[in-house]
């Protein structure tokens, strides 16, 4: 039989904290132990009802967070640079009751993230320059007075209470300004919240670690921004913490690594870089492939590409605990670093005004070189390192390429649409700096050309799962992709659309079937964590193609797809913003995960803030048992 249940939320999501460490009269009444709560065999989502700011592709609707004493959710609208204020009473439909406003406590500031722990809600609040120092406030859920507030580092970009409640943190990413000319430092802030009154912070940064960039360069973590010490490259994106309150990790999302932080003590402890997929492979170790669709340009094609890796460059990351040890999940967006890219004068050469990693295969491995694409989409930095690329084609020999000559490889509907990060993949010496060619492929002092040996492209379209010391212990591989494609895989509601005649397509157009192969993909970019008796599950958001993923993750080497849900209801006309009030909801961003005893309704729910489309949907989520 299938039921909305009760069941207790035992592990919190990275987004926000939703009943833990709150007091329930149930467990009075069970001598003081939590009830017993039924265990479903499966479950699945169904659509309740949304919220929406009626604002298209303006980030109105990002991160959500909820406070089940006043029934209030708390939804990171970035088009203000505000938290608005949900009544969130009858969970069918959400109504604004009032908004937070981040300036109230940093003059010109925006809100980032926001969390909520027991009737105190935490913001992120980002200076009007980025660059300069952002503040973590803290608000009383009920009546919305301010509590206190402290200063933290450049961009606090997401924050997070500890399970117990004692300390705030907050993940200052510490991006460079557009010309990439400042480049602060990034940290992550450990507030102590023990009197919420008077919050201590103390910050774990990484400059212990400026002189080990070599070092962290051969273990695979990406130090690479222009002059940039290690501090000021590395950019904690998301904090995930221990069920204990001890240590935390953060996702350095453009550093394609993780960082490992005793709280307590304020340190980072370590530096974990995640490697990359290699999409060559048939099968990988989990039970899936390692293939992916290419190309924006003709029919679906999933397949394997020798030469071909993926950078895992995770967003959003969330914890859960088995049997004493901490697994991370993450969500494998993937990201590239593209600063300057509105300036014209970047594009004309002067490398002093910015800073793009991202190429196209076809422009990367063109006989005649760069300079073709000189004021136009060729990054200046790329230029000084060379005039032009070529692909290894022993590797490559698969798609026509030979000494000199890439062959089919730069084919539209082979590599050629795919982006790629230049940064890496070519050969190089032992000091880093590269090894160069000759225009027909040979080894040459006085060459000027790069040899591919491998391509990087961004985000591995799949969510993964870690163990404490960022050791891969699964991941999903191809199988979005390979369901999205799937006559399994329906959208709408109501489940009547095939997913396979909008494949990849975009957040913010219409009838885009496959636009987004040659980028990320589907593109997995929010997780929310949840336990439902004695099974755990993670829901994932997909920020291209929308909706969530459902899958049990108690055993965290051998997850279990379970259920996804798009409630995205118009993908046919393509001026979507036109549409904007049947839509539906586009671009899922944050997750949050609420238990059906902090519940208004006693039904389990997710809520999902939608960045293009500026919902807040609403899902209950239905449990079968046998």
């Amino acid at each position: 039989m299938k039921k909305s249940f009760p069941y207790m939320l035992a592990a919190c999501s990275a987004l926000a904290l939703v009943g833990c460490g709150s007091d329930d009269d149930s467990d009075e009444e069970n001598g003081g132990n939590p009830p017993v709560v039924e265990t479903p065999a499966s479950i699945s989502l169904n659509f309740l009802g949304r919220y929406s700011t009626g604002q298209f592709d303006e980030s109105a609707a990002e991160i959500p967070a909820y406070d089940a004493a006043s029934q209030r959710l708390f939804v990171v609208n970035a088009e203000k640079g505000m938290v608005d204020v949900l009544d969130f009473s009858d969970p069918a439909n959400p109504s604004l009751i009032d908004t937070l406003d981040g300036g109230s406590v940093l003059a010109g500031g925006e809100v980032n993230s926001v969390a909520v722990y027991d009737g105190v809600v935490a913001l992120a609040i980002e200076a009007d320059e980025k660059t300069e120092d952002g503040a973590v406030a803290l608000f009383k859920a009920d009546d919305l007075s301010l509590i206190s507030s402290v200063g933290v580092g450049a961009q606090p970009d997401m924050v997070t209470f500890t399970p117990d409640g004692h300390y705030v943190l907050a993940a200052n990413e510490g991006e460079p300004s557009d010309d990439y000319q400042i480049d602060p430092e990034g940290s992550i802030a450990i507030i102590d919240v023990s009197d919420m009154a008077n919050p201590s912070v103390a910050t774990a940064d990484f400059t212990g670690f400026n002189s080990d960039a070599d070092t962290l360069r051969e273990q695979g973590v990406r130090i690479y921004g222009p002059m940039a010490s290690v501090a000021q490259d590395l950019e904690p994106e998301y904090i995930a913490v221990s069920g204990d309150s001890m240590t935390a990790w953060a996702v350095l999302q453009e550093n394609n690594a993780v960082a490992r932080i005793d709280i307590r003590s304020a340190t980072v402890e370590n530096i974990m870089p995640l490697g990359y997929k290699d999409h060559g492979l048939e099968a990988n170790n989990f039970g899936s492939g390692n293939a992916m669709d290419v190309s924006d340009e003709g029919p679906i094609d999933i397949k394997t590409w020798p030469g071909v890796r993926g950078l895992y460059l995770p967003d959003a990351m969330a914890s859960y605990d088995v049997d004493g040890m901490t697994y991370l999940v993450t969500a494998n967006e993937g990201d590239a670093r593209a600063w300057g890219e509105d300036n014209d004068d970047y594009w004309a050469g002067d490398a002093s005004k910015g800073f793009v990693e991202e190429f196209r295969v076809k422009h990367l491995v063109h006989s005649d070189g760069f300079d073709r694409r000189a004021n136009d989409d060729l990054p200046p930095q790329l230029r000084e390192l060379a005039a032009g690329g070529l692909l290894n084609h022993d590797t490559f020999a698969y798609c026509g390429a030979s000494a000199g000559d890439a062959g089919d490889c730069r084919e539209d509907d082979i590599l050629g649409r795919l982006n790629i990060t230049w940064t890496m993949g070519y050969r190089a010496n032992v000091d880093g700096s590269p090894v160069m060619f000759d225009a027909a492929g040979n080894e040459s002092a006085e060459g000027d050309r790069l040899m591919y040996d491998n391509l990087y492209s961004y985000g591995a379209r799949s969510f993964s799962i870690w163990d404490e010391e960022g050791q891969l212990i699964w991941d999903s591989g191809d199988a979005i992709e390979q369901f999205l494609a799937s006559d399994d895989c329906m959208l709408g509601s109501d489940r009547s659309i095939p997913c396979a005649d909008y494949f990849n397509s975009a957040h913010d157009e219409g009838d885009q079937k496959d636009s987004r192969s040659d980028a990320k993909g589907p593109e997995p970019e929010g997780v929310a964590i949840g336990s439902i008796g004695e099974k755990t599950f993670a829901f994932i958001g997909l920020e291209r193609m929308g909706g969530v993923l459902v899958y049990d993750v108690t055993d965290p080497e051998a997850p279990v797809f379970m259920d996804y849900l798009n409630s995205r209801e118009d993908w046919a006309t393509e001026d979507t913003e036109s549409v904007l009030d049947s839509t539906g909801d586009l671009g899922p961003e944050g997750l949050v995960f609420i238990s059906a005893e902090d519940s208004p309704t006693d039904d389990a729910l997710l809520v999902v803030g939608n960045e293009v489309s500026g919902t807040t949907s609403v899902y209950v989520i239905e449990q079968t048992f046998e």
